[in-house]
């Protein structure tokens, strides 16, 4: 059995830097969008298994926004923490932010919240330690993350209608 006692959630603060390179770039030489999120989920991931010293996998990624581009040269600041703890789960807050290498200039480029499973040998879902909360912020966090989390369990599978629309494409 695991330690489930409560866990700071700077305990699983992840911080991440990826300089932006052509390859990982579209034809308007900003970072491609997907290579953007496959960093925020190596970032949310290693912060979820930090707080819980389990294997993760990503459950969902939700509300991800583009503010801003990251152009070609700059770096990328990645910043994940565990926002919540759930039975099973946990609710983990990222930004990224770039920064002109040549200035020091940073901006809000992207955000996501992601949701992690945290799985034992099995593959099965094993129980993660609460989030020992210290602020009335982090409070705040959790309980935003706790109506969230209850809004993806309302919805369920009744809006996703929208896939019945969606055919193979034949030679695709």
């Amino acid at each position: 059995m695991h330690d489930l006692s409560p866990k700071s959630p700077r305990d699983s603060e992840v911080v991440m830097t990826q300089l932006i390179l052509p390859p990982d770039a579209n034809n308007l030489n900003a970072a491609f969008g997907g290579k953007v999120m496959q960093w925020i989920d190596i970032c949310g991931a290693v912060a979820a298994q930090r707080h819980c010293r389990q294997v993760v996998v990503t459950a969902s990624m939700n509300d991800l926004h583009f503010h801003a581009p990251i152009r070609v040269g700059w770096i990328a600041l990645l910043h994940a923490r565990v926002l919540a703890a759930f039975r099973t789960s946990l609710e983990v807050g990222v930004t990224v932010h770039a920064e002109n290498p040549l200035t020091g200039e940073r901006h809000l480029t992207t955000s996501a919240l992601l949701t992690f499973v945290a799985q034992g040998q099995d593959g099965k879902g094993v129980p993660v330690p609460p989030l020992l909360l210290e602020s009335d912020a982090e409070r705040q966090a959790f309980q935003e993350a706790e109506a969230r989390r209850a809004q993806r369990r309302n919805r369920g599978r009744g809006e996703q209608n929208w896939m019945k629309v969606m055919k193979p494409v034949a030679g695709a």
